[in-house]
């Protein structure tokens, strides 16, 4: 009886896997931001969703679309904690949409690679930021593999899990701290132990219910790769959902390995090892192995 209880609550999180898996798959030559009903008034910037999402990456020529569903805003390059002249088309390759009001749109184009922060001159609070990569990044977000993609990839892993087709996914993170970004590496293996090439995933870190990093479409050369949050509200463990979307740098259609199998690591706080790993998979799920430092927790 334990056997049948225990496959039954792998299938229901197999059919739920299923429905999240994303339909499309960021090919970062163009990105929709939307402004949500309610950012007109404070409370949006608290969760980062006066813009969702709050940040996007796309490759040098891509271009951005906000897309407005509430009231008059604009889009504005700039910082106003930085510099409070230096906004709009003042800013370096700089853009400022004018005002526009709800069911209309903006768009830009962005031919010079950077970090391009932004806000609406009319609600200050709303902000958003627009990551551009050049195409020899090839999709390495944030350029955080600091050239070898090993920054916090030393000694053992924080927390380990095998999906249902044998791949093992790594991550690395230091301890959460109150006001700063974590930056967390992963690495991800073949059945035969080999690190893997071109790999694609979707990375989703919250910390007490609240997205603090949403990065869809990632790739690296390798099969190593650094992100890094926004900064944290506490030092609470945080949750990390990792997405594989295959190898390759095609279409989703032609790639090859695990598509849509998700690992979850809740209360990842690495100097405590206290972690829990859980897969979910689009198919039966066989093998769930966790190591935490050299502690096994399995909390299923």
């Amino acid at each position: 009886m334990k056997t049948i209880a225990i496959s039954s609550i792998f299938v229901l999180f197999a059919i739920m896997a299923g429905a999240i898996v994303p339909s499309a798959f960021a090919d970062h030559a163009t990105a929709t931001v939307e402004m949500g009903m309610g950012s007109s008034v404070p409370g949006c910037e608290e969760t980062n969703e006066c813009y969702i999402p709050y940040e996007v990456t796309i490759d040098v020529g891509g271009e951005v679309t906000w897309v407005n569903d509430d009231a008059g805003h604009t889009v504005t390059a700039g910082d106003l904690n930085e510099d409070k002249d230096l906004v709009g088309v003042d800013y370096p390759n700089g853009f400022d949409s004018g005002f526009f009001t709800a069911g209309n749109s903006f768009s830009h184009k962005f031919e010079v690679a950077g970090d391009y922060p932004y806000f609406c001159q009319v609600h200050p609070w709303m902000v958003g930021i627009v990551h551009v990569q050049a195409e020899e990044m090839e999709d390495d977000h944030h350029g955080d593999d600091h050239g070898d993609g090993m920054m916090h990839m030393e000694g053992d892993a924080s927390a380990m899990g095998m999906t249902a087709s044998g791949y093992s996914v790594m991550i690395w993170a230091d301890k959460p701290a109150a006001g700063a970004g974590l930056e967390i590496s992963l690495e991800v293996k073949d059945p035969n132990g080999m690190t893997v090439e071109h790999l694609n995933h979707d990375i989703k870190v919250t910390q007490n219910g609240e997205v603090v990093l949403d990065d869809m479409g990632a790739h690296h050369h390798e099969g190593t790769g650094s992100h890094t949050t926004a900064a944290l509200k506490t030092a609470d463990p945080v949750d990390v959902e990792i997405t594989l979307q295959g190898l390759g740098v095609g279409e989703l259609s032609t790639r090859t390995g695990p598509i849509g199998e998700k690992v979850v690591f809740t209360k990842v706080v690495p100097e405590f090892g206290a972690i829990t790993m859980l897969i979910l998979s689009v198919a039966i799920i066989s093998i769930i192995a966790v190591t935490a430092k050299s502690r096994v927790i399995p909390r299923l």
